[in-house]
């Protein structure tokens, strides 16, 4: 069905006038340059506590603003929710998954916010419930489940929960043979729960009141939580440490670093108090992860090519490395997952997902699994077990629901376990599924996924996303809620950027430090391509992202704002000078690998001032815009879009509508709760169709 654009007469309630933060005074010199920050005040001074009347009247005040704008959609935010909601099987279950003497599931009830957790015995026996989320959940206006594990004997359950979005877990041990909770509180948990020493011992890590885990501790069950031993503190700082265990459960790993070094050490899971072996102290730019078989580590590392070689070495001599898969140009290696009898890699061809089973006793067997489209999101899924015959994939497209196979690894056979069902009905073939190329202005070719109705006029609005940071490539997977604006005539396009590793590590390399400024050009530049190859006009293209994504949406805006009709910013990273000068920050020092330091360098400072979006912002037109942010956030910062918004309301030259709404009991994710959740995605959809112009 077509869609229509309006002109661009205000559409929104021009009599209720928007909140205005006021002006404090204040500037800061560093490098000998001087930065004015007038809305600096937007900051608590007793964060993370935030309780300055001040700064809660502005929250407070935008989101009466945004609920008073957007109470003339509430008709449309319903419909859009209503036909999200109806897209999605609400008594649904999870394809069950054996670990050891049982099968683990969990299952959404008809109506439910939340999963429970069941499993049964394999040799046969009635489900049982092991943990209720809706019963964890009730009476609380966040919950999110952290940490799940069960003890390798099956009695235990070890899980974490947060009840605020600030991201400091509280861990928990239930008694699965009576149902009763252990008196055991493990406070500040922000890793998974490890069982070690014979299920008497759990090993995690703890946050520190900064929110980095730079300490891992052994918590003996029955015995106070401060008594817990430290098993490793570490001390760089940037650095945040993780314990994990093996795939054959012989060995504890912690795992160091920040976002381009690492360091990993081990020592046996029967006594986790014994002494750690480094495998390769670290060196600075060097990432490596690795695993155990038999009497050898495998090591995933970018020391010797930027797209990660396969190494192994003795257990005996774990710096002894010797290359068992060449680091390739064509090739990104992205990981792998060791079992009894052959282990799996992962990487990317020219941009695709490629799963591939090899061997042991045999390095030049290599059996790759073909999946059946040409774009596509694939990869291994949950496999606790260590001695198996079939693998357990994730896969999904643009246009193919969320699909669950079982590999039988030596027929070379995919079995289908579950496809997502869509209640409300979903046929394919109503969709047209393209993979383009568009040319940057530096010449790089940028990918670009773009699905639409095979119905749909040329020209007509469409949506773009990416997120292009740290690496993450978008994948084209499935979104149910995608379809209400595809159905409404709209193109959906995920640019990959870079700054994601889409096309390798190189592509990611390309779009950090110094060279950030190539993730916000590629995405302008894709916009204004599809335009010009005529999928959309000027005005017509929406965009989003998230975190990240947020600061790529300031930055696109100050460079090209004619190009947008509508956009959205999720916690969005905007200030970014600011953070990037405060060490006290809970990411900040990890992140300077990343961003640049511009504490000890003018170079670093002068370029993240360059394209800061809050610093960047000028006296031009903006298109609309609706900005979220979470009070409890501990990634971005409340401040940020606070003080961003504020800046955009006091500098921009257009009457266009701007909305900040601030969860106030949720951080960075949102509002906790798939029902709760799905209605802050109707709001956007909302949002965007209404600044468009689309009708049905």
């Amino acid at each position: 069905m077509p869609a229509k654009a309006q002109d661009s007469d205000l559409n929104y309630d021009t009599s209720i006038q928007p909140p205005r933060a006021e002006q404090r005074e204040y500037s800061y010199t560093r490098h000998g340059i001087t930065v004015s920050d007038p809305w600096a005040w937007l900051r608590d001074d007793s964060y993370p506590t935030i309780d300055d009347e001040d700064v809660l009247d502005y929250v407070r005040a935008e989101n009466a603003y945004f609920e008073a704008q957007m109470a003339g959609q509430r008709g449309l935010v319903d419909e859009l929710f209503t036909e999200m909601r109806a897209r999605i099987k609400e008594a649904d279950a999870s394809v069950p998954q054996r670990d050891g003497d049982y099968e683990y599931w969990t299952e959404f009830e008809e109506g439910a916010q939340y999963l429970k957790y069941y499993r049964r015995p394999v040799a046969g026996g009635d489900a049982q419930l092991i943990l209720d989320g809706p019963a964890l959940a009730e009476g609380q206006e966040y919950f999110s489940l952290g940490a799940f594990s069960v003890s390798e004997n099956g009695r235990y359950l070890a899980y974490s929960t947060d009840t605020t979005g600030g991201e400091f877990y509280t861990g928990f041990i239930k008694d699965l043979e009576t149902g009763e909770l252990l008196e055991d509180r493990i406070a500040d948990v922000n890793t998974g729960l490890i069982w070690a020493a014979n299920d008497t011992v759990l090993v995690y890590g703890r946050a520190n009141e900064n929110w980095r885990v730079d300490r891992v501790l052994a918590h003996t069950i029955g015995q106070p939580a401060e008594s817990d031993i430290e098993l490793y503190h570490e001390e760089t700082l940037g650095y945040t440490a993780s314990p994990g265990i093996s795939s054959n459960r012989e060995w504890l790993v912690i795992a160091t670093g920040d976002n381009e070094t690492s360091e990993v050490m081990f020592t046996s899971i029967d006594d986790p108090t014994g002494d750690l072996t480094v495998i390769k102290p670290r060196q600075v730019g060097v990432e490596y992860s690795a695993d155990f078989h038999d009497d050898t580590i495998y090591i995933w590392t970018n020391d010797e090519h930027v797209n990660f070689r396969l190494a192994t070495a003795p257990l005996s001599n774990p710096g002894e490395w010797t290359t068992l898969i060449e680091g390739s140009d064509e090739f990104y290696l992205t990981g792998l997952d060791l079992f009894k009898d052959f282990y799996v890699t992962e990487g990317r061809l020219n941009g695709l997902d490629q799963v591939q089973v090899r061997y042991y006793d045999d390095p030049s067997r290599v059996e790759s699994i073909d999946f059946p489209e040409a774009a596509y999101d694939a990869g291994v899924a949950n496999n606790p077990e260590w001695d198996v015959d079939r693998i357990r994939l994730a896969y999904e497209s643009l246009i193919t629901p969320d699909t669950v196979y079982d590999y039988h690894v030596a027929s070379r056979e995919l079995e289908t376990l579950k496809v997502q069902e869509i209640p409300s009905g979903f046929d394919p073939s109503l969709y047209t599924v393209e993979r383009l190329e568009v040319r940057a202005r530096d010449g790089a070719m940028v990918p670009v996924s773009i699905v639409y109705r095979k119905d749909r006029e040329m020209g007509g609005p469409l949506h773009l996303y990416a997120y292009g940071a740290y690496g993450y490539a978008v994948p084209p997977g499935f979104s149910t809620s995608r379809f209400s604006m595809i159905d409404r005539g709209m193109a959906y396009a995920i640019a990959h950027i870079r700054g994601g590793d889409d096309l390798g590590r190189n592509w990611y390399l390309q779009g950090k430090m110094e060279e950030r400024t190539n993730t916000f050009n590629d995405f302008v530049d894709v916009g204004r391509g599809l335009v010009e190859m005529g999928y959309t006009a000027e005005g017509m293209v929406s965009a989003s992202g998230g975190s990240a994504g947020g600061e790529l949406m300031g930055a696109v805006v100050n460079q090209d704002p004619a190009l947008f009709g509508a956009v959205v910013s999720h916690v969005p990273f905007v200030d970014v000078l600011n953070t990037m000068l405060d060490d006290s920050l809970p990411l900040t020092p990890g992140e300077w690998p990343e961003w640049g330091n511009p504490i000890e360098s003018k170079a670093a400072f002068t370029h993240l001032l360059s394209y800061s979006p809050y610093d960047q912002v000028t006296r031009q037109d903006y298109p609309p815009m609706l900005v979220t942010a979470g009070l409890n956030d501990p990634r971005v910062t409340y401040w940020e879009p606070a003080k961003w918004v504020a800046k955009l309301r006091e500098y921009k030259t257009d009457e266009n509508i701007l909305l900040l709404k601030t969860n106030m009991g949720a951080g960075h994710g949102g509002r906790s709760g798939r029902w709760e959740g799905l209605r802050e995605t109707a709001e956007e959809v909302a949002f965007i169709l209404w600044q468009l112009g689309v009708e049905e």
